[in-house]
């Protein structure tokens, strides 16, 4: 794959950026993609109607995050865990920005464990506040 193909959607960096200083001298790169393994699986550990909780494969998640909908204008809060003998790094960490299509605010807080395996990211499980999804996803009802 070309670098082109590696890039982030504009309005998502700040999540890739926070994301990567906690992988810092982990994997062997900083951009969040090539870091991640070709048969890599994601699992969603939040239940939000319509969101599928696994995803198999780089390709199959970077053609998720097309299409998500958050401009994320920072990410701060992180805090750096590390089990060597699992070969996994927990990341905790907060983003912010604002959903288009409501004009909301979008905070948000999460937990990310990344299972590693030659320095790259094989296994990818999320954890985060869906309650601050939901809010921001949902027009104000205008009586």
């Amino acid at each position: 794959m070309s670098s082109e193909q590696f890039a982030y959607k504009p309005g998502t960096e700040a999540f890739f950026n926070i994301v990567m200083e906690g992988l810092k001298g982990e994997v062997d790169t900083d951009n969040y993609w090539e870091a991640v393994d070709e048969n890599a699986v994601f699992e969603f550990m939040y239940n939000i109607p319509g969101f599928a909780n696994k995803i198999e494969g780089r390709q199959a998640y970077m053609d998720w995050f097309a299409g998500y909908s958050a401009v994320l204008d920072s990410a701060d809060g992180l805090r750096v865990y590390k089990d060597a003998d699992k070969h996994a790094v927990i990341l905790e960490y907060a983003v912010h920005g604002v959903v288009p299509s409501t004009g909301k605010k979008y905070d948000n807080n999460f937990c990310s464990i990344a299972i590693l395996k030659n320095r790259k990211i094989v296994h990818w499980y999320d954890y985060m506040d869906t309650m601050a999804v939901m809010l921001s996803n949902t027009p104000e009802d205008k009586k």
